[in-house]
């Protein structure tokens, strides 16, 4: 029985996710990254449950990718896609205004919010690597798809509870989210080794890099509260590169 306990939190994030996909898709934004947060939080559980209860198996690893590929792929995504729209066209995204004759499905404009598909293709291709890459056991090859869901969603967030004319104006212009699609594609397949937040021990010498990144992160989330995400997700990449040790 405690062997299923990971799968059962598997599910959750797969139950978290799709319940964010509709909130998106609806253009609650916040509430979808309530759930995904939600789920966000059991895919790290289920790891962790895993490894206590030595309950690893090739079902348990596939199952956990598919959830990853709606809460930290497809919502992310979509959520872009919102994002974008609203940058582009001033209203969040209608299918069934896309092919519309007149107004405004009638112009190109009206596509081009689909840029933001692109992380859901690149999420789903990094994981199927992480799936066969025997390197990724200790350490991340590439950014993981969780950490650019937060950054994704940490977007919606700061729209909604740090209304600051200067930030609001730069995550909804169009030039930088489209150039922030294209970056966080690139960074989930990129050749980065980054490190991982699991602890063999708990001894401060072979996991200093470990707590000095959390201890900076929550320092950070109380100061800056939801614009801290961002700068915790490009201080993750930094350390990672610059903070060589054996144990990272």
């Amino acid at each position: 029985m405690l062997k299923q306990i990971p799968n059962a939190l598997t599910s959750l994030n797969l139950l978290c996710g799709c319940v964010a996909l509709l909130f998106v898709v609806s253009g609650d934004l916040v509430t979808a990254a309530v759930f995904a947060g939600m789920g966000i939080v059991f895919d790290f559980f289920d790891g962790l449950a895993a490894r206590l209860f030595d309950a690893h198996s090739a079902v348990g690893l596939q199952f956990d990718s598919l959830a990853d590929m709606v809460t930290s792929g497809l919502v992310p995504g979509f959520v872009m896609v919102q994002l974008l729209s609203k940058a582009y066209t001033g209203a969040y995204f209608e299918i069934d205004q896309l092919f519309a004759s007149q107004g405004w499905g009638s112009s190109l404009q009206s596509w081009l919010p689909l840029i933001g598909l692109l992380i859901v293709v690149a999420s789903g291709y990094r994981l199927a690597k992480f799936n066969v890459d025997e390197r990724q056991t200790d350490n991340f090859i590439g950014l993981p798809t969780p950490a650019n869901t937060l950054l994704i969603l940490s977007l919606t967030l700061i729209l909604e509870f740090q209304d600051t004319q200067w930030v609001n104006e730069l995550i909804l212009n169009s030039w930088f989210l489209v150039g922030l699609t294209i970056v966080s594609s690139i960074l989930l397949n990129a050749e980065l080794p980054l490190f991982a937040l699991k602890f063999k021990t708990w001894d401060v010498k072979s996991n200093s890099k470990r707590y000095v990144f959390l201890a900076f992160s929550l320092v950070s989330l109380v100061l800056l509260k939801f614009l801290a995400i961002p700068l915790i997700i490009v201080v993750y990449i930094l350390v990672s590169l610059v903070w060589k040790d054996r144990t990272a």
